[in-house]
Formats: structure tokens, sequence, C-alpha cells
């Protein structure tokens, strides 16, 4: 604590007085606009509608919130269901969306505590000692015991841009913990749809497997009976061999989704295998799919939210830049008792007092403030481009995605299609061939044609439904009523 003097008593009103006039006079000034750019929302310019065709299930109407909130409910499958939200209570990345969430709130409140004074309390004991002239020794205790006052006068803005970037980084994260939301379910959601996928696709190679046994026995029996050559029993083993080579590859993808499904769920792997190992259908898309309009996109996306919240912080900053230019006015206070004995130390005849303003101001530093302005002013810069090349990167991925499904269905349908004239095709090739009418490779071709439709069918039926899922992704849903966001009101700011 810095030691006020004891004013004479004649004096005393007088400085007081000149003490509330310097107190009031810079409130004036509390109304005057910060320095630095004020933020405006940059404009969205996006079409106003989607350029891919609205198609087998798509329709532009707007989505209805409680849908995107949970789209996964479309699929109407309760262990998907199941698995989102225990990974929405234990993900590792979202525990820690959420400590970053609890970062910003707190760094928000330093800043915010800067519009604040500083109140300092002391105590301090001396003991101190002379020699005179004579050779004796004086010694004197001195005692004390005060407060220090501060208030820095945000006359230029200068904190109110600090805490308004304080703010805005605050959103930002929120949006950041929204943003891991949306990632989460769809990851989830995905690697359940790839497992169920695997699972069809061992399920057709393990039938196919089957029905080429038989082949090779037949083949077999009618090498032994000299009615085919030893050729048509080669060919219906390395067909067979073949289907058996593919099992483990899948059993060995399957095994990996299993394993990743725990870990988004924040467990060890192997950990779902008892619930995910038995065999369930592919889940089925919902008929109908709205996707409203890009801005219903752009306004929905956490990720492009994110990207202008910190646009504005990066905004707010110049203007915490900028009153550097400016001087600084402190107001300063303090309030003592010094007494040679702890028994006077509050005697009203010891008070002494301070109070008064202080003006500083750097008026040399190498024009390190305006270069530290340039620095914001290209970060914000950054952040303006930054937002617009998500804002176009996630209009780019809603339209690919968009597209794509579309393209699969068409797909799907054609395969099964395929599916069902293969199924005929082998059964035909095998009949003529038990009555000789036609030659083994006629069947082994109808069964090759006949494994492949049918693990193509079972990966396009997986993808359709992969690519809804990423439909909703790239509109921005699973997040709303998932994350209970910090709200705070106008008094706060």
């Amino acid at each position: 604590m810095h030691r006020p003097y004891p004013l004479p008593t004649q004096s005393r009103q007088r400085h007081i007085a000149a003490s509330l006039v310097v107190l009031w006079a810079p409130l004036l000034f509390w109304a005057c606009a910060a320095v630095g750019p004020d933020y405006a929302a940059p404009p969205t310019d996006v079409p106003s509608h989607w350029h891919a065709a609205m198609a087998d299930g798509l329709v532009p109407a707007p989505a209805d919130a409680d849908t995107l909130a949970q789209w996964w409910t479309t699929l109407e499958d309760p262990l998907l269901t199941d698995l989102i939200q225990r990974a929405v209570a234990d993900n590792i990345d979202l525990r820690t969306a959420r400590a970053r969430v609890r970062e910003a709130r707190a760094r928000r409140g330093i800043s915010r505590a800067g519009r604040f004074p500083t109140l300092d309390a002391s105590g301090a004991y001396t003991r101190s000692g002379s020699t005179d002239a004579d050779g004796s020794t004086r010694e004197t205790d001195l005692y004390s015991v005060g407060l220090d006052a501060g208030w820095e006068v945000d006359i230029f803005g200068g904190t109110r841009r600090s805490v308004e970037a304080a703010d805005a980084d605050l959103d930002a994260s929120q949006e950041d913990l929204s943003h891991v939301l949306v990632t989460l379910s769809a990851e989830v959601a995905l690697n359940y749809v790839e497992l169920r996928t695997l699972q069809a696709r061992i399920t057709v190679a393990e039938a196919n497997l089957e029905s080429q046994e038989e082949t090779y026995i037949l083949a077999r029996s009618r090498y032994e009976a000299g009615l085919t050559d030893e050729l048509a029993v080669q060919s219906a083993l390395y067909n067979l061999a073949g289907t058996r080579s593919q099992i483990p590859t899948l059993q060995s993808n399957l095994e990996s989704t299993l394993n990743r499904l725990a870990v988004l769920l924040g467990q060890a792997p192997g950990t779902l295998h008892p619930e995910l190992v038995p065999s369930q259908a592919i889940p089925v898309p919902p008929a109908t799919v709205a996707v409203g309009v890009p801005a219903d996109t752009v306004r929905q996306r956490p990720d492009v939210r994110r990207a202008e919240r910190q646009l504005a912080a990066q905004t707010a900053r110049i203007g915490v830049a900028t009153a550097e230019l400016y001087p600084k006015l402190r107001l300063l206070g303090a309030i003592g008792y010094d007494a040679p004995a702890l028994g006077d130390l509050l005697d009203s005849t010891r008070l002494a007092w301070r109070l008064g303003p202080r003006i500083s101001w750097r008026l040399f530093e190498g024009g390190a403030i305006r270069q530290n302005i340039e620095v914001r002013s290209a970060l914000q810069e950054q952040a303006l481009h930054q937002y617009r090349a998500i804002l176009l990167a996630a209009l780019e991925e809603a339209e690919n995605v968009l597209t794509a499904y579309v393209s699969e269905q068409l797909r799907r349908e054609a395969l099964v299609q395929a599916n069902e004239a293969a199924e005929v095709a082998f059964q035909l090739a095998r009949d003529q061939y038990e009555a000789g009418l036609v030659d083994f490779t006629t069947v082994l071709v109808a069964q090759r044609s006949l494994l492949s439709f049918q693990d193509q069918l079972a990966r396009s039926e997986g993808t359709v439904t992969s690519n809804m899922v990423r439909l909703y992704k790239a509109m921005g849903g699973g997040w709303r009523d998932q994350e209970v966001v910090v709200t705070y009101g106008d008094e706060d700011r």
C-alpha cells in the first residue's frame, strides 16, 4: 500500500470537493461510443432453392424442428436411439467441448471483471533503529493497516470491446459444442448402419457359400460319373474358395466397426459386442425427407454459426487494440492508519487518506500499438474469409448429399431388378446344366453374378440409409434439445 499523507484540517473539505468532481467528471465520457468497428453480421448470399433435383422422397418443405433435432428416430430403430443417447452422455470429444464452454464462460467473467474497481487490503509491521553520534541506539515500531482502491474508467471502450469479444467467444464455444453433437450423432448412426450392412453382406456371402458348396458337389458327382470334365470341378472349387476368402475381410471390418462404436460411446473396444453382434436388418429411411431451402441450412448449421461468432470476436478485438492509442484514466484512493503501538492503531487522529485520478498515455512505443491494430484487422479479415469458406462448404456438402441420396435410390431400384433376374438366371442355368443342355461355365457365371448383385444390393441399401444420415448432418440436425446451452440476459453483458 502506498502510504497516504494526513491532510490539514482546514483544507480537508476543499480537497474532498475537488475529489468528487474528479470522480464524477469521467462519467460524462461513459456514454461515448467505444473505439473500433461496430460488428454487423455479414450478408448470407445463398441461393433461393437447391440445385439438386427434389425426387425420391426429397421435398423442399421446411424441416420439422423436432424431427431435425432427433432425426434418428425416423429410422425407428430403438437400439440406434439408445446408442446415440449414451454417446451424448459419455463421448470424450463431447466432454472436451463442454469443458471448452466452461473455459469460455470463465474467460468472459475475467473480461467483465475489468469493468469494476479493485480493492486491496494491507497490513504491516516494521521495526527500525538508528545510532546517534554518542553511540546510543534508538529503536521504533510502526504498525499500519489500510485499504487501496483503484478503478480504470473505460472512457474509450477498450474494456467494453473486450467483454464483447468474450461474449462472442462464449457463443462460438457453444456453437462448437453443438457442432460436436451434430458430428457425433451422425458418426454413431453411420457406424451403426455400416455394422448392419456388413452383417447383411456376411449373411449374403454365407448363403452363397452354401449354394456354391452344393454346386461343387454336383460338379464333382457328374465328373465322377463321367458326365463332365475336371475343368468344371476346379471351376466350382475356385468359385467356392473365392467366396470363402471374402468372409474373413467382412468379419474384420465388422469387428473394427463394433470397436469404433464402443469408442464413440466412451467405452473400451469390445464392450458393445454382446448387444450388437446379433444381426438386425439395415434401418430403412422414411418415405419423405423435408430439406427446406439453403437459407434454412445456413441458419441451422452450428459450424456456420460458430464461424460467424468467431468473426464477431475478432471484430471486437480491433477495438481493444485501438483503445491502447488513447489515454487511460484511473481513479485511485487509499485510507489507512499508522501507529507506533498496536493499541493506538485505530486512533482517529492517526487516519490518513488519499484520493485522486491518475492519467497515463503512452506517447511512444515504436509503432507497436498500430501494428497490433493491423494484426487484429488482418485476423478479422481472415475470420471473414473463413466464414465465407465454411458457408460455401456447407452448401456444397448439402448439394452433394442431396444428389447422392437421389442417385443411390435409383441405383438400388435397378439392383433390386438385377437381383431378381440373377436369381432366376442361376436357377435356370443349374436346371439346364443338370439336364445336360448347357456347360458348367453358364452355371458359374450365373452364380457369380447372383453373389455380386446380392452383395451390391446389401451395400446399396446401407448407402441409402447412410446418405439420409449425411443429409441430416449437412442440414445441421441433431443438436437442439440435446444440450442445455448457456444463455444470459442483457444484465450480464
